[in-house]
């Protein structure tokens, strides 16, 4: 049972808002928070958070989130929702300083030297003698930016703030009595009967007239604009097809191959093996000083048995990856090893020992045992990729010079684009139906919002002028004007009467619907022997829905215990109307005694954070914190619902 509350947290989570606060959802928001750049989005006490504080620390939310979480969409961040969130965690943050300033809590030297010695980083930095090492201690911090001073005032800020709401989180307390008689509230099982009056069989029934339709249509007009449209000329100018028509002679080819060869024929690769031991760059002297002894010792036994090299390796070197393999790394290029080692692999001949070589990582006895020259390939096996890198060479060429011609001709000659079409041997192309917005399947400059907003300027509109040159992708540009405009219109009654018929099917369908099932419930409440319409009987809970409407379920759990058997009805706006009879309530089976431990565990739990909630929000209403910016809609739950008793 305790599976279920885990896979429906919404379900558990609203159980607890019933108990204890309203029920409330969110049902809409404005994508644009409501606010200009530099005002204020919410004020604190007094105190202001700007739109550029907001911005801020949402890009910073956002960096924390995409290290945590490399895989997560980037649209999740960065939607309404993930911003609002953000300021509401700013503004929790706030409140919660400023309690702890008003409240005057404070830290001592001994909580914050516990705080300190329990933190496994600065663990890490005590020496054999339990005392911190405190270079390194400056040093780890200096990274960050801080001095030890900075550091430690923060973390005393922070258990300070902590204390705000430690009082009510650490002391909240839901007793098993209390918890067992809200779960078994909420998991019982209720016996119904269903009687369903769907749109559709009433929409099947109706026939509307053309006065009915053009009714219809006068009352909905809005719901029946076109939005604008128009015809447009276009001229693009493409790397990618003006490289087509280049074609690159002989005596180019030949001459890029002989300067180039040797380059293109790829880089020389060195394999080698190491004996890597171990100090990081933040080590003390000490330990480096001591790592570099072995080192050396090491490097002492393989310059005077070079056959042992991989032995050696394999039982001293301090690479997981490599000690195995008698410490071989493979072939490698230059740029795939850190530069020290680099530098030293490809400055020595095969069979070589290096010197002991210091990285980040450590210090390293290098063997080179191999060396890849490159092999220099022939013209002829090469002639497909010279001409096709000469191409590209030459169209950037004439793509950069085309450009400037290209933005200066649409904007001296704006009536047309035919002049610099014929001056740059371009197509000018055409479109129509184009509006503001990309339509569905649109590609190239058709799917670019930047070319469409500015094919739809008012001095594009107005005067059918040339666009001036817009970039729609990697060394494309492309220009526009409008032929013909047409203003977002109402369309006509003959162009949207089948959308007009059917949505007047399903809004009389509805009526009708309703119109019958409410007349049915007065009559089965007053006759319950002539409800022969309900189903056979059936069990339903929260986690056994039997593939009914929510709201029909909801209905039927809420309805008086004590009044059994009763009749409900439940609007279910455009898929019709419900009638529900409750017969009996059926207690919820005794879950296994671990899982019921297990629940009233995760009850308490919701119990003291629904405890912190309600103080946080008195400290809200306290220091006067409040979010300027257009917030959420609400709505209670219970009013979807629509049901009649």
């Amino acid at each position: 049972m305790f599976d279920f509350i885990r896979k429906h947290t919404k379900w558990t989570m609203a159980l607890l808002f019933l108990l204890i606060v309203p029920s409330f959802i969110l049902v809409g928001m404005n994508s644009k928070s409501g606010a200009e750049k530099g005002s204020v989005v919410a004020k604190v006490d007094g105190t202001e958070i700007t739109q550029p504080e907001w911005d801020r620390e949402h890009l910073k939310e956002v960096d924390r989130l995409r290290a945590s979480m490399p895989t997560l969409d980037a649209k999740l961040l960065d939607s309404p929702e993930a911003r609002y969130a953000t300021l509401e965690r700013m503004v929790r943050d706030r409140v919660v300083a400023v309690a702890a300033e008003k409240l005057k809590l404070s830290t001592s030297d001994q909580h914050l030297a516990r705080e300190l010695q329990n933190s496994p980083e600065i663990a890490a930095l005590r020496r054999a003698d339990g005392s911190l090492d405190m270079d390194r201690y400056r040093q780890l911090l200096g990274t960050q930016g801080m001095s030890p001073e900075m550091f430690e005032a923060n973390v005393r800020t922070d258990l300070s703030r902590r204390q705000v709401l430690a009082g009510v989180s650490g002391s909240g307390f839901a007793s098993n009595s209390a918890a067992d008689m809200a779960l078994n509230a909420y998991f019982e099982k209720r016996e119904i009967q269903v009687a369903r009056f769907n749109t559709t069989d009433y929409a099947a029934k109706l026939t509307p007239t053309d006065a009915d339709l053009e009714q219809s249509y006068k009352a909905h007009e809005k719901l029946f604009q076109a939005p604008e449209q128009a015809s447009i000329e276009y001229v693009l100018l493409d790397l990618e097809a003006l490289k087509k028509g280049i074609a690159v002679n002989e005596a180019d080819l030949k001459t890029y191959y002989e300067q180039n060869a040797r380059q293109l024929s790829g880089a020389e690769e060195r394999r080698a093996s190491h004996i890597l031991i171990t100090a990081s760059k933040t080590a003390s002297p000490e330990e480096r000083e001591k790592a570099k002894a072995k080192a050396e010792e090491l490097l002492a036994t393989v310059r005077k048995s070079p056959e042992t090299f991989a032995d050696v390796a394999r039982k001293n070197s301090q690479d997981p990856g490599s000690a195995t393999n008698g410490g071989d790394l493979d072939f490698f290029a230059r740029g795939s090893m850190v530069k020290p080692f680099e530098d030293a692999a490809f400055s020595m001949n095969k069979g070589d020992i290096s010197e002991v070589v210091a990285s980040d990582f450590g210090y390293h006895i290098i063997k080179l045992t191999d060396i890849k020259a490159p092999k220099q390939r022939t013209f002829e096996e090469m002639r497909p990729e010279l001409e096709a890198e000469l191409q590209k060479q030459q169209a950037q060429k004439k793509f950069s010079e085309a450009a400037e011609a290209f933005s200066n001709g649409v904007y001296e000659q704006s009536d047309s684009l035919k002049p610099v079409a014929e001056r740059l041997k371009l197509e000018v192309k055409t479109a129509g139906n184009v509006g503001r917005q990309p339509a569905s399947g649109a590609t190239g400059a058709l799917a670019n919002p930047k070319f469409l907003n500015a094919l739809f300027s008012p001095d594009s509109i107005e005067k059918k002028r040339n666009t001036e040159a817009v970039e729609v992708g990697p060394s494309q540009l492309v220009s526009g004007r409008i032929v013909q405009y047409t203003p977002a219109r109402t369309q006509p009654l003959a162009d949207v009467k089948d959308n007009v018929r059917q949505r007047w099917l399903a809004q009389r369908g509805a009526e009708e619907a309703r119109k019958d099932g409410v007349a049915k419930l007065t009559e089965w409440k007053a006759a319950p022997s002539t409800a022969t319409a309900l189903t056979s009987p059936i069990l339903v809970s929260r986690e056994q829905a039997q593939q009914l409407p929510a709201q029909v379920v909801d209905a039927a759990l809420r309805v008086d215990a004590g009044a059994l058997p009763i009749f409900s009805g439940i609007d279910l706006g455009a898929q019709g109307y419900a009638i529900v009879k409750v017969n009996k309530v059926v207690p919820r089976d005794a879950p296994l005694e671990a899982a019921a431990k297990q629940e009233r565990s995760q009850y308490s739990q919701w119990w003291t954070s629904a405890e912190a909630l309600a103080y946080y929000n008195g400290l809200k209403d306290r220091f006067k914190a409040e979010i300027l910016v257009v917030k959420p809609t609400v709505a209670k739950l219970n009013s979807e619902a629509g049901v009649t008793q």
